[in-house]
């Protein structure tokens, strides 16, 4: 993977074309890539839709049980 600098020098030689084809060229490989489902990174928003109605109650129900619970006496 590339690291934050790599990429950062990869925009900064875009930001110095001038030749036309060549943008063009670029731009259509980041399209490109978008469209075959190519991830840069991943994000808690690719996790959308993953589970379905009834997983999700599950779990819902297994948190208010086992994690949603305040001892009182575990403060003292």
């Amino acid at each position: 993977m590339y690291s934050d600098s790599k990429k950062i020098q990869l925009i900064e030689e875009v930001l110095r074309l001038d030749n036309n084809s060549v943008l063009r060229e670029v731009e259509s490989i980041l399209k490109r890539s978008r469209k075959s489902g190519l991830k840069t990174s991943g994000s808690a928003y690719d996790l959308l839709g993953l589970w379905s109605k009834k997983d999700s109650e599950l779990i819902e129900k297994a948190i208010e049980e086992g994690c949603e619970k305040i001892y009182l006496d575990d403060w003292k």
